[in-house]
C-alpha cells in the first residue's frame, strides 16, 4: 500500500486547502504539472485519480489567483502612469 501514501489529500479538505493557499505560484504551478503527470500515467485507482483530480482542480484556482492578482497590479501601475504622465507635477 505505499502507492497510497502518495496520494494527495482531496481538495476539499480544510488541510490540503490551507496547504494551497500558502503556495506560491510556482510551488502551485509545479504541484500541478506533477499531478497531471500523475493522471496521465493512469497508474492510479479511481479513487486516487479523483482524489488528484480535486487536488489539481485547487491547484489550478490557486495558479489562477496568482496571475489575475498579477493582472491587477500591472493594470494599477500602467494606469498610476499614464496618471502621473497626464497630470505633470508643478514646480
Amino acid at each position: 500500500m505505499a502507492d497510497s501514501a502518495k496520494t494527495a489529500p482531496s481538495a476539499g479538505s480544510p488541510a490540503s486547502d490551507t496547504d494551497i493557499a500558502g503556495l506560491s505560484y510556482e510551488q502551485a504551478r509545479d504541484e500541478l504539472v506533477r499531478v497531471v503527470g500523475e493522471l496521465e500515467q493512469g497508474s492510479t485507482t479511481l479513487e486516487q485519480s479523483l482524489a488528484l483530480w480535486e487536488r489539481g482542480e485547487a491547484l489550478a484556482r490557486r495558479c489562477e489567483e496568482w496571475l489575475l492578482g498579477a493582472k491587477e497590479r500591472l493594470d494599477a501601475a500602467r494606469n498610476a502612469a499614464v496618471s502621473s504622465s497626464s497630470n505633470p507635477a508643478d514646480s
